[in-house]
């Protein structure tokens, strides 16, 4: 069985298969802030997502994080070093990418067990 959460016409922002939670790209709600603050909104939304399927960060199998600009790989892992549990830090690729809105400077993709 594949359970959806917060399904749009477009995509869902998780789905859950086999004890394994998919998220879908998550970007800033307030892409007016720096990169520090835009790396913030984005774990604090995959901790409320992650939560919702039963799961948390210590349970990360993968992220996949997108850039606008590597100037702010520094500024970012700051934050992530932060964010993360030790002992249980991910599988990790960052790379630098074109982003769909011009004013999100960072978008993360996780997939997690529950």
């Amino acid at each position: 069985m594949i359970e959806r959460f917060e399904v749009g016409p477009r995509m869902s922002e998780m789905a859950v298969h086999n004890g394994v939670v998919y998220l879908a790209g998550q970007i800033a709600d307030d892409p007016g802030e720096g990169i520090v603050g835009q790396t913030r909104q984005v774990l604090d939304a995959i901790d409320r997502l992650l939560a919702q399927a039963g799961s948390d960060k210590s349970k990360i199998l993968r992220a996949q994080i997108y850039l606008k600009d590597t100037l702010d790989f520094e500024a970012m892992n700051r934050v992530w070093d932060a964010w993360v549990v030790p002992g249980h830090t991910p599988p990790r690729a960052t790379v630098q990418a074109s982003l769909a809105d011009p004013h999100w400077l960072i978008e993360i993709v996780v997939t997690a067990a529950v």
